[in-house]
């Protein structure tokens, strides 16, 4: 790409002039005003800082020491010593040429790939997937595909709520009050049926909660008749898992629920006791605070009435028990033991930041060194809201279950499709339907800034104008028509003699068009798959400007090649993009 090689050769520069320079520090990045050029760096103002040097006349050092003849047409300093670079249309089309070959064109494979293992969407067992489920799944999904798309490696794991003391109340349900019928028909329901109902009984009689919790205890020792019912209901929860993510489209590499980590917890107490990372306290055990931080920093400690007092990570109850923070310490760990990761991300919404902000200074006292090994990242979120402002429900003020939403989609996107195009089979018209409805509700999650909170609207999400999976779905079907109507193949398979980029929208699609990957890399640095729609809006912008103002079809000659491969280009870059969102596209709308 174009920002690489100007950066090894504005690197190479500063070494001429500094030869004790950090290459690592000097980068280039697109201009953020493609009024002051393509290219921009201001790696040089820190450098002239460092050494109490005067950035402007360093500036113009570098830039006379700069070898870029054959890239740019002009490289400009502005202000204290930003360099600008303008790249020539000539260095523009080669890259153009030479990436139409490609497979995947614009998207740099990793030199260093790194092993990155990624939890994310995690429902619980026995209850409903809801719409909330949304947001993990499809940001760990989109994630997971751009860190792959890179070249790293990825482990995807569910981590899923199968353990814990809500089993003990199911478990009562089931043996005393189960409809076998319902649980045939509708499974998840009845299972949510069964935990109204007793959790009603036990708020109200101690003498019930006792018995849950009796059944609870007899599954943790490994009762026979317990551990079956426990297994069945995560059989029946699995299908409807398998259901939903089959419908997304989203694939995980291992579903390691909380219950495969319990027969480590005891021992991973003992080694925290041991090690005088944890103690007790009032019969439990915990993690206080070390000391180490401010207390207004340090998330061991809570201010009650103006003074400062424990918080402590709770590592096992008063009663034996264990909870989430001795399990995602287990989990930690094998994952470590199994797949030596650089980096770790949890796609868990931001009311968990406290819980993660514990876990990993917990992590860190109890396995220093192999904390120093590995970048533990809590990728938080916000919350899905209705056109009224608050937490997005159904009519009767119930969540909306992830299924219902999904269903809902596609009918409405039935409707946009077939007042559109009346005369499509109607198979065709439900598959059209169904990509361009789920790719509406998973965009719309994507697009907003992942920790704000957004208004989910069917009008705006499926509007075929603005910022939304169908307007850029639509683009793609523009291209292909193109290339129906020329009678030519896409795909690099017939270049120009000579590739000659003139007009001002050529230039402006060509630009755009060659920092895809750079994107890529930015959503993948940051976890912000939203930096992907919003380059691929601008992308579908672009195109159609330069739809509009370069006829493709009347063109002859070299002018015609040339604006057929931006033509292909930009397709394959808009079917690319959004494939890793996780989101199909259509030859017809």
């Amino acid at each position: 790409m174009l920002h690489l090689a100007l950066q090894a050769k504005l690197q190479a520069a500063v070494c001429a002039v500094l030869p004790d320079a950090d290459p690592a520090a000097i980068l280039v990045r697109p201009c953020l005003d493609t009024r002051h050029g393509d290219y921009q760096s201001n790696a040089l103002i820190a450098l002239a800082k460092q050494r109490k040097l005067n950035p402007r006349p360093f500036a113009e050092q570098v830039r006379a020491a700069l070898e870029v003849a054959d890239l740019c047409e002009a490289v400009d300093i502005a202000g204290p010593g930003f360099l600008n670079f303008r790249v020539h249309p000539m260095a523009l089309a080669e890259v153009l040429q030479a990436e139409a070959l490609k497979e995947v064109p614009f998207v740099p494979k990793t030199n260093q790939p790194r092993t990155v293992v990624i939890d994310f969407s995690s429902p619980n067992v026995a209850k409903p997937m809801h719409v909330g489920h949304i947001r993990s799944t499809g940001i760990g999904d989109a994630l997971q595909r751009v860190f792959r798309l890179l070249g790293h490696r990825v482990i995807s794991d569910n981590h899923i709520g199968d353990w814990g003391t809500q089993f003990g109340k199911l478990l009562l349900g089931w043996k005393q009050i189960l409809d076998r019928d319902a649980l045939g028909r509708e499974p998840i329901a009845e299972l949510e049926r069964l935990y109204k109902v007793i959790n009603t009984e036990c708020d109200a009689n101690p003498t019930r909660l006792e018995e849950a919790k009796q059944e609870l205890v007899k599954l943790q020792a490994g009762d026979a008749e317990n551990i079956a019912v426990w297994q069945e209901m995560i059989r029946v929860s699995q299908r409807q898992f398998d259901s939903v993510y089959g419908r997304l489209g989203v694939k995980f590499d291992h579903t390691l629920g909380e219950s495969f980590y319990n027969p480590q917890l005891g021992a991973i107490v003992g080694d925290l006791l041991a090690r005088g990372v944890a103690r007790e306290s009032e019969g439990a055990v915990g993690v206080f605070s070390d000391g180490s931080l401010p207390p207004k920093s340090d998330p061991f400690l809570v201010n009650r009435d103006g003074e400062w007092v424990a918080d402590p990570a709770l590592v096992r109850k008063s009663d034996g028990g264990f909870n989430y923070m001795t399990t995602d310490l287990a989990t930690i760990d094998y994952r470590l033991r199994t797949w030596s990761p650089d980096e770790i991300i949890y796609v868990v919404d931001d009311r968990q930041a406290p819980h993660f902000r514990k876990l990993f200074l917990t992590f860190a006292r109890w396995q220093p060194e192999a904390a120093q090994r590995v970048k533990l990242n809590h990728i938080g979120f916000g919350k899905i809201l209705g056109e009224d402002g608050r937490p997005f429900k159904t009519r009767s003020g119930d969540t909306v279950k992830l299924e219902d939403l999904l269903a809902e989609a596609e009918e409405r996107a039935l409707k946009v499709v077939t007042e559109k195009n009346p005369d499509l089979p109607e198979a065709q018209r439900k598959e059209i339907a169904r990509i361009v409805g789920l790719g509406a509700v998973k965009y719309a999650d994507l697009l907003p800034n992942r920790q704000s909170d957004y208004q989910f609207s069917w009008e705006k999400m499926l509007a075929l104008q603005g910022n939304t999976a169908p307007y850029l779905q639509y683009a793609h079907t523009r291209v292909r028509g193109i290339f129906r109507k020329s009678g030519e193949q896409a795909s690099g398979s017939r270049q120009p003699a000579e590739l000659v980029l003139a007009a001002p929208d050529e230039l402006a699609l060509a630009k755009h068009l060659i920092n895809f990957g750079l994107v890529l890399e930015t959503v993948a640095e940051e976890c912000r798959p939203n930096f992907l729609n919003n380059y691929l809006y601008e992308l579908a912008g672009l195109f159609a400007r330069f739809y509009e103002s370069c006829p493709v079809l009347k063109a002859e000659g070299n002018e015609r090649a040339t604006r057929l491969l931006l033509c292909d280009l930009t397709g394959r870059v808009l079917k690319q993009g959004l494939a890793a969102l996780g989101i199909e596209v259509t030859e017809q709308m």
